[in-house]
């Protein structure tokens, strides 16, 4: 399998010890390349450093992640603006809401998202979207911004069948996690994987986040790690009942087409 990673923390501090064999045990399980995730400021800096370190493996993201959405000033739009105008950044976020946790003010939340999906709108680069909890908001500013943008991927959806079918009929993209591999919490989101159709649908590991639960044999450590997102497909290969290998193919061509990763750089091509 050459599966794509479309999301994974890898500038985390938890990989600061091991991260170029995170990235090579990844490799050896089959997940070809990852795309770096950047959600602050110097996080997006440091999602592209890495992504020039390995060239055939790793692009990049630039974005402020709601979370820190407070922190998102003049110089912070101007730096992104910088960084989407570069090769190996492939996609402008992480953003969008998060009123499950709400580190930063709503309002500077929307501030930001707002300012974000204008980079996207004059940047013409695909739109890598965070929600939790904030379904309503995040849907209206959304809608109001469609038909500007490109290509939109609601990253590690969480939600319910009727804010996923929202998204999909807004020409959405679909991220899936580990969530639908934890029995508290991913039990819900078992009965509608099948309604996401093909062409739409991409996978992630968010690591080091939302190890998954139902991993074996177990790991002790409570990090995520790329190399186990061909775990999550299984699951979710058994949760849409298609074989494994079949949905590895369209889900990384997906993120291929959906990212416009060029094909020569298939590591070992």
């Amino acid at each position: 399998m050459n599966l794509i990673d479309i999301g994974c923390n890898l500038t985390h501090d938890s990989f600061d010890d091991d991260r170029e064999q995170v990235i090579d045990a990844a490799h050896e399980a089959g997940v070809d390349r990852m795309i770096v995730t950047g959600a602050s400021a110097q996080g997006s800096r440091r999602a592209l450093a890495l992504s020039l370190e390995r060239p055939l493996e790793l692009y990049a993201t630039a974005g402020v992640h709601p979370h820190h959405a407070s922190d998102y000033v003049a110089e912070t739009d101007a730096l992104l603006r910088e960084l989407v105008s570069h090769e190996k950044v492939v996609a402008a976020g992480e953003t969008g809401l998060d009123y499950f946790r709400d580190f930063s003010p709503r309002p500077a939340q929307q501030r930001a998202f707002e300012a974000q999906m204008q980079i996207g709108v004059d940047s013409g680069l695909p739109m890598f979207l965070h929600l939790r909890d904030a379904h309503e908001d995040f849907y209206a500013m959304l809608k109001s911004r469609r038909d500007e943008l490109g290509d939109v991927v609601v990253h590690c959806f969480t939600g319910s069948r009727e804010e996923m079918y929202a998204y999909l009929d807004l020409d959405c993209h679909i991220g899936i996690t580990g969530w639908i591999c934890d029995e508290r919490r991913g039990e819900h989101m078992k009965a509608y994987m099948k309604d996401i159709p093909e062409n739409r649908l991409m996978i992630e590991t968010d690591a080091p986040y939302l190890k998954p639960r139902n991993l074996r044999p177990k790991v002790k450590s409570h990090r995520n790690e790329p190399r186990w997102l061909p775990w999550i497909l299984g699951t979710l290969a058994a949760c849409r009942e298609e074989h494994p290998a079949k949905l590895a193919a369209l889900t990384t061509a997906n993120a291929e087409r959906f990212f416009r990763l060029p094909e020569e750089e298939l590591p070992g091509s």
